[in-house]
C-alpha cells in the first residue's frame, strides 16, 4: 500500500460509517450500490486517493493507516513521513512533518531548538537549488498575441527542464515525485475510465468520470515528461481516445446539461494536449484539438453569446461552478488558440477571462471565507489557481486582474488554515462529489502569487500535496515554520460567513479545536445547512462534536433553492435538528437570518518557533453571536476557553422564548450519563470528554439517536433521509421562558485534572477575564 499521498479514496465518510463507536479500525472502502455525489467511488480498496470522495462526514473520521506512525496519541512522528521519505534528517529540517496521524494531519517532531524553525520567508538559495529564471521573452503579457510555446499551461518548459536537477536535492520534490509516479503506476493498471451517468445527464452527469480522467491525464503526462518512457504517452492517448468516444454520438458528448462535466474534460484534454504536444502525431493533435473545440469550447462560447442557452446560469455565480467552468474553457482556449482557425478560442477568452475576474475571484468574502462550504472551497480554488496560473504561464506573467479583483482572495488561504481542525475540516454544509484532481494545493500557488510564504509552507506538509500541479506551484525557496508567530484564534467577521476558530496549538493534534458558525443562511449556492450557532469540538485527537455533511445529491429538489419552503430543509442532515444548535419546538431556523457579533475577544496567543507549545495560564478566547434573526426569538450563543485553554464553555442565553426548546449536539461518541443525568461522559477512540450542565437547574442530558423528532418539518415529497447509523445526539430539553444554558466541557487530559467550575456570567458581560477563578 502506498503512503498517504497516493491515489486512493479519501475515506472521509458519514459519521455513522466512519468507524464503530469508541473504536478506530482500518477498514476497506465499500463498493457503492449506485452512484451519488456523496458516496465513495468503487475503486480498488487498497489504494489511498488523496483526491477521492469528499463524502458526508461527521468529524472523527478514520482514514486508512499510513506508513510510519499512525498513533494519535503523540505529537512526535515516527518513520514513514508525510511524503514517503522514511529517513528524515531532522538536523537538516528540509522536511518538517515526520508522519501523519490517522486523520492525515501532519505530525511534527517534538523539538525545542527554535533556531531551526525560523519565521516563514522566501529565502535566497543557491542557483542549483532553485527554479531557474524564466526563458520566455515577454512582449505583452496582457493579451494573447504572443503566447509561450508548448508547454504553456501551469508547467512551462523551463520548469520541466529543471526537474531532473532539482528533485534529488529537495526532500519535498523528491517525495512528491515518488508518490506521483506511484499513483501513475496504479492508474496505469486500471482500465480506461468508464462513462457512467449519475442520475442522468442533468443529475450529477459524468462529473466523476470527467474528474478521474483529468487526474489520470495529469499523472500520465507527468510520468512521461519526467521519465521519457513513451508508454506513458500511449497510456495518455488511450485515456483521451476513450473520452473522445463517449456519448454514443450525442450532440454534446461531454454533457452540457451538467456543465462541470464539460469543463473538467476540456481542462483534461487541454493539459494532455499541451504537456505532450511534441509527442503527438499530426493526426493525434488534430483529434484532440477537435475534441476540445467541438465538445467543449463551442458550447462554452454559445453559453456566453446565445441568450437562449440553457447552460449559462453559472456565469453569475460566485462559487465553484464559475471557477471550474471558466477554468476548463480558459485552459482549453489557451491550449489551441494559435491553431484554431475558427476563432472560437480567441472569442471565448474575451468572454471567459473577464467573467472569471468578476465572479470566480469573488468566491472568498471580504475576510477570505469561501462563499459555499469549506470543502467546496477546494473546487473553486483549484479552478481559480489552474486558470490564473495558466494565464500567467501562457502569456509570460499576465493575470488579467484575477489576483487584484478581490482583497479577500489574498486572505482566503487563512480561511483554509483556520477551518482545518485537529482532525479534519470544520466541514459544515455539503462536502461535494468525488474530488479526484481537486485539492487545497491552490495554497501553493497563492503563496507565490501574494508573496506569502506561510501559505506555501502550510500546504507543503499536507497529505494531499503530492500531485503534478503542486510540483510547479511550489516555491522551493520557502523556508521556516509556517506556525511561527501564527495566532491561535481568528474571528471571520464578514456577515455572510460569520464564524470563529479557536485552538490550543498548531503542531499538537491532540489539543483542542473549537469553532462557532453564525453566518447568513442564504447565498451559499444551496450547499449550506440551517445551522446558525453550530459548533465543533476536537479534543485529544478526536472530533467529539461535528457535522453529518451531505445528504444524497440525487434527492429531488436538493439544490432547488434556499427559500424557507425548500425541500432541502426537510432533510434531517440539512434541517436545524441535524446540527449542533438550539431548536425551538423542533422547527427550522429562518433562512433570512443575519446573525451579528455581540462580542469577541482573544488573548492573541501565538505559537512560537518550537513545535512544543505550552498555553499560558491566562490565555483565553471567546465569541458571542446574536442569533435572534435565525429564530424570531431572543437567542444568543457564546463559546469560550477558560483560562489556560484546558476547559471549554458553550452558553446560550434564551430570553422570553415562547415554546420549549432543545439544545442538541451531534456526536460519534458513546454517551454515558451519571445518576443525575447532568454530567455526560463521551467516549471516542479511547479518549473521554466530560460534559457538565452548569445551568439552568432542573434540566438534564438525554442520549438520543441522531434522527428527526416528531416535531421536525415533514419530509418533502419523494425525499428520504440518509441513515446516520450509531450517531447520537447529546440533548437538553429546555422549558419556555428565560434561561441561560451553560455546558462545560472537560477533556480528560493525561496531565491535567485541576478542573474549575467557572462563574455564571451573562453573555452580554463576557470579557477575556470574566471567567477567571
Amino acid at each position: 500500500m502506498y503512503q498517504h499521498g497516493n491515489y486512493s479514496q479519501d475515506s472521509r465518510r458519514p459519521l455513522s460509517e466512519a468507524y464503530p463507536k469508541g473504536e478506530q479500525t482500518v477498514y476497506d472502502i465499500p463498493q457503492k450500490k449506485r452512484r451519488s455525489k456523496w458516496i465513495t467511488v468503487g475503486l480498488p480498496c487498497g489504494l489511498i486517493v488523496i483526491a477521492g470522495a469528499v463524502v458526508g462526514v461527521l468529524f472523527g473520521l478514520k482514514i486508512i493507516k499510513t506508513g510510519g506512525s499512525s498513533s494519535s496519541g503523540s505529537s512526535s512522528g515516527g518513520s514513514g513521513g508525510s511524503g514517503g521519505n522514511a529517513n528524515v534528517d531532522l538536523n537538516n529540517l528540509s522536511y518538517f512533518a515526520t508522519a501523519t496521524n490517522s486523520y492525515h494531519q501532519p505530525l511534527y517532531p517534538s523539538m525545542t531548538n527554535t533556531a531551526q524553525f525560523g519565521e516563514p520567508t522566501f529565502a535566497q538559495l543557491e542557483a542549483s537549488l532553485e527554479w531557474p529564471a524564466d526563458d520566455f521573452v515577454q512582449t505583452n503579457p496582457t493579451d494573447f498575441t504572443n503566447l509561450r510555446p508548448h508547454p504553456r499551461l501551469i508547467a512551462p518548459k523551463y520548469k520541466w527542464d529543471a526537474l531532473a536537477q532539482l528533485i534529488p536535492k529537495n526532500a519535498y520534490l523528491k517525495s512528491w515525485n515518488d508518490i506521483i509516479m506511484g499513483n501513475a503506476t496504479v492508474m496505469n493498471d486500471l482500465p480506461p475510465v468508464v462513462h457512467v451517468f449519475d442520475g442522468g445527464p442533468s443529475g450529477s452527469g459524468i462529473l466523476d468520470p470527467a474528474r478521474e480522467t483529468k487526474s489520470r491525464i495529469k499523472h500520465f503526462a507527468y510520468a512521461f515528461k519526467t521519465t521519457g518512457d513513451t508508454k506513458w504517452v500511449d497510456r495518455t492517448w488511450r485515456e483521451l481516445n476513450n473520452a473522445m468516444t463517449w456519448g454514443d454520438d450525442r450532440a454534446d458528448p461531454w454533457n452540457t446539461a451538467h456543465f462541470l462535466d464539460l469543463a473538467e474534460l476540456t481542462a483534461a484534454f487541454a493539459i494532455g494536449y499541451d504537456w505532450l504536444y511534441d509527442q503527438w502525431t499530426t493526426d493525434q493533435r488534430a483529434q484532440i484539438r477537435e475534441a476540445i473545440l467541438n465538445y467543449g469550447l463551442k458550447f462554452g462560447l454559445s453559453s456566453y453569446t446565445d441568450p437562449l442557452s440553457t447552460y449559462r446560469w453559472w456565469q453569475t455565480v460566485n462559487g465553484n461552478w464559475n471557477c471550474v467552468s471558466n477554468g476548463g474553457l480558459i485552459l482549453g482556449s489557451l491550449a489551441i488558440i494559435d491553431e484554431d482557425t475558427t476563432g472560437t478560442a480567441a472569442a471565448l477568452l474575451a468572454q471567459a477571462v473577464p467573467n472569471a475576474v468578476a465572479n470566480c475571484a469573488m468566491v472568498p468574502s471580504t475576510d477570505g471565507t469561501g462563499s459555499e462550504t469549506a470543502n467546496y472551497w477546494e473546487f473553486a480554488m483549484t479552478g481559480l489557481a489552474e486558470l490564473t496560473s495558466s494565464l500567467m504561464t501562457a502569456t509570460g506573467g499576465g493575470d488579467f486582474g484575477m489576483l487584484s479583483a478581490n482583497a479577500g482572495l489574498k486572505l482566503t488561504s487563512l480561511f483554509r488554515i483556520h477551518v482545518t481542525g485537529m482532525t479534519s475540516l470544520f466541514d459544515y454544509g455539503d462536502h461535494g462529489p468525488n474530488k479526484f484532481s481537486t485539492t487545497a494545493n491552490a495554497l501553493l500557488f497563492l503563496g507565490s502569487a501574494y508573496n506569502e510564504p506561510l501559505y506555501t509552507l502550510y500546504q507543503r506538509d499536507r497529505y494531499e500535496a503530492p500531485e503534478p500541479h503542486s510540483i510547479f506551484w511550489y516555491d522551493i525557496s520557502a523556508q521556516g515554520a509556517w506556525w511561527n508567530n501564527l495566532a491561535l484564534d481568528h474571528v471571520f467577521e464578514d456577515p455572510s460567513d460569520l464564524w470563529a476558530s479557536f485552538r490550543t496549538s498548531w503542531t499538537d493534534v491532540n489539543g483542542v479545536y473549537m469553532t462557532l458558525k453564525a453566518g447568513a443562511l442564504e447565498k451559499h449556492q444551496a450547499h449550506g445547512d440551517l445551522d446558525c450557532g453550530d459548533f465543533v469540538i476536537d479534543a485529544l485527537g478526536q472530533r467529539f462534536f461535528g457535522e453529518h455533511g451531505s445528504d444524497d445529491y440525487l434527492n429531488p429538489n436538493y439544490f432547488s433553492n434556499e427559500t424557507q419552503a425548500s425541500a432541502r430543509w426537510t432533510l434531517y442532515r440539512k434541517m436545524t435538528e441535524g446540527q449542533s444548535v438550539i431548536t425551538i419546538n423542533g422547527q427550522n431556523q429562518l433562512v433570512t437570518a443575519q446573525p451579528t457579533v455581540v462580542a469577541s475577544g482573544s488573548s492573541n496567543t501565538a505559537q512560537g518557533a518550537s513545535t512544543i507549545f505550552s498555553v499560558p495560564e491566562d490565555s483565553s478566547a471567546f465569541f458571542v453571536a446574536d442569533l435572534t434573526s435565525a429564530y424570531g426569538e431572543d437567542v444568543k450563543r457564546g463559546i469560550r476557553f477558560l483560562p489556560g485553554r484546558r476547559q471549554m464553555l458553550v452558553q446560550d442565553d434564551l430570553t422570553g422564548i415562547t415554546e420549549a426548546s432543545q439544545w442538541r449536539a451531534q456526536t460519534n461518541a458513546t454517551i454515558s450519563l451519571d445518576s443525575t443525568a447532568r454530567t455526560a461522559t463521551l467516549s471516542l477512540g479511547g479518549k473521554k470528554l466530560v460534559a457538565q450542565i452548569l445551568s439552568p437547574a432542573g434540566v438534564t442530558f438525554s442520549d438520543l439517536p441522531s434522527t428527526r423528532t416528531d416535531k421536525a418539518p415533514a419530509l418533502g415529497a419523494g425525499l428520504a433521509d440518509m441513515s446516520n447509523g450509531d450517531a447520537r445526539v447529546l440533548a437538553i430539553d429546555i422549558p419556555a421562558g428565560t434561561n441561560s444554558v451553560q455546558v462545560l466541557f472537560n477533556p480528560q487530559w493525561d496531565d491535567f485534572t485541576d478542573f474549575k467550575t467557572p462563574p455564571s456570567v451573562p453573555l452580554a458581560d463576557w470579557t477575556l477575564t470574566s471567567h477567571n477563578s
